[in-house]
């Protein structure tokens, strides 16, 4: 499988990819999307992918990272250009934390969005990675206001209600899992997992951040635990776990356009050890 969100450009895996790569490799993640912050992190993040075969980016500016302007547009036009860049983002609107400030959040979704929308023109069409913190409320509409296919979108890191995971597939995006669907006490996230349809659906870590279960509290997270949150899924979805991985890289694979290394069967068979 692929592990699609993950920020290997972050210190936490500073001297430690190849490490981190073959650990991910032996349980079965074979491929990772490093996802971009800002637009210094974007280069950095391109840097990563073009030094191996299965690793990709993304291009974008982080809603908690747009105070940290000037941001720089041509830059990231330009990385999205390069062939081992696959997506937009991470970008969207996050209200559990007090900074940066709304105001700030919104006018630099705006203009990401007008941006996005500018290059689609020029013909680079990405899909687009969303980072939505409790503000499922504020951000469709915004998404609906655009031109944009409703159907390239992922909502990442998804920790809503089933409610809000409806409203999402009503739009018309895709939704990505964590570890936080492991918790105990995200019953309302597991709740969500089970209804999405099966070809609407991904798996992420978020690395370094939320740790699954049985690796609960552990930092940093790394692409291998993807393994424990897939397993989970399947588990609660009735799923056999073999089918659920099946599906889970052909969605992966049509929506960012990539294609992994397939894992050896017996690796598939065996639950995650890491």
């Amino acid at each position: 499988m692929i592990d699609t969100h993950a920020h290997l450009t972050f210190p936490d895996y500073a001297g430690r990819i190849d490490e981190v790569l073959e650990q991910a490799a032996s349980v079965g993640v074979t491929g990772i999307i490093t996802i971009a912050t800002t637009t210094v992190d974007a280069h950095d993040a391109l840097r990563v992918a073009c030094a191996y075969d299965h690793v990709w980016c993304t291009a974008g500016v982080h809603p908690l990272y747009s105070d940290q302007d000037p941001h720089d547009w041509n830059a990231i036009r330009a990385i999205a250009k390069h062939p081992k860049c696959v997506a937009w983002g991470e970008l969207g609107l996050d209200n559990k934390h007090a900074k940066p400030v709304r105001s700030i959040q919104d006018s630099v979704l705006a203009t990401h969005l007008a941006f996005i929308e500018s290059c689609k023109a020029d013909g680079i069409d990405l899909p687009i990675i969303i980072h939505c913190r409790e503000a499922f409320d504020d951000i469709l509409p915004v998404l609906r206001a655009t031109t944009l296919d409703p159907s390239r979108f992922v909502f990442h890191c998804f920790t809503g209600n089933p409610d809000q995971a409806r409203a999402v597939l009503d739009f018309g995006a895709m939704i990505s899992f964590t570890g936080v669907v492991t918790y105990k006490n995200a019953k309302e996230v597991a709740e969500s997992a089970q209804l999405v349809p099966a070809d609407r659906i991904m798996v992420e870590t978020d690395s370094p951040f939320l740790s699954p279960d049985p690796k609960r509290g552990t930092r940093p997270c790394v692409p291998a635990y993807a393994r424990y949150t897939a397993e989970f899924i399947a588990t609660i979805r009735s799923t056999p776990f073999e089918r659920f991985h099946e599906q889970i890289d052909t969605n992966t694979q049509a929506f960012f356009g990539i294609r992994a290394p397939q894992p050896a069967d017996e690796i598939l068979m065996n639950p995650c050890t890491c």
